[in-house]
């Protein structure tokens, strides 16, 4: 189903965008994402070509493939409007293989710095302001913060990709999510540090201390976060702050 000017339907990049989701549901050792990746590609391809033809086009698509998931929308998106070139003869000095195969590492590791590394860490922190509170949004809290700027660089990734094609690039790499991930990052060692100062403050109003001393916890979070900025882990940090607020409320 395309339109007048050969372009895929919006029905077929919605079939497309509904495959997405299922992105991983069949892995292989030696091309790990391209089955998904066909899968997702199956209704555009399917309309572009015919027969020997849509052979050669599954064949081309199930070469090795591997990013994140939350980022493979724009690249696949890009990979319809390169086989519709194709289709119309106007394929230019960058195939659909050399395009994916360039820009799929690349996306993997700002996908995983930015979803796993920095989104992700910062929607548990403030999901746990809740829980401190004990109130039972705390889960729903999580959910929203990390599911919505994913589901919307899914949906808007993909038609992104396939109205720019190769220009995708550009207009992802204006975002700087890297630069973004590592916001995210301190923000998340912000919002811990509060949490602790904050358990702190109530364990010591429960004890009938004076809770003045739960601010004694900020230049504790100060000094981990210039460390964090001098390269140490953040895990590693954020552990042992943990670690130091249980065994001051534990025995303090």
């Amino acid at each position: 189903m395309t339109d007048e000017k050969g372009r895929v339907s919006r029905w077929v990049l919605l079939r497309v965008w509904l495959r997405l989701f299922l992105l991983q549901a069949s892995w292989n050792f030696e091309r790990l994402q391209s089955l998904g990746a066909l899968y997702v590609l199956a209704p555009a391809l399917r309309i572009l070509y015919r027969e020997e033809d849509l052979a050669e086009a599954y064949r081309r698509h199930l070469e090795y493939f591997n990013t994140h998931p939350f980022m493979a929308s724009p690249v696949l998106g890009a990979a319809i409007a390169l086989e519709e070139e194709r289709c119309r003869g106007a394929e230019g000095a960058l195939g659909v293989e050399e395009f994916k195969g360039m820009i799929m590492a690349p996306y993997a590791a700002m996908g995983d710095g930015f979803f796993w590394g920095g989104l992700r860490p910062l929607a548990a922190a403030v999901a746990l302001f809740f829980a401190a509170k004990g109130s039972l949004w705390a889960p729903l809290v999580f959910l929203t913060l990390f599911n919505v700027p994913h589901l919307w660089i899914r949906t808007f990734g993909l038609w992104r990709g396939y109205t720019l094609g190769l220009k995708v690039v550009e207009t992802l790499h204006r975002h700087r999510l890297p630069d973004l991930a590592i916001r995210l990052k301190e923000g998340t060692l912000v919002l811990l540090g509060g949490l602790c100062a904050y358990l702190t403050y109530r364990a010591l109003q429960g004890e009938g201390e004076s809770s003045i001393w739960g601010l004694s916890v900020i230049p504790l979070v100060a000094l981990l976060g210039w460390l964090a900025r001098r390269g140490v882990s953040t895990l590693m940090l954020t552990m042992t702050l943990a670690a130091l607020v249980l065994a001051f409320l534990q025995f303090g």
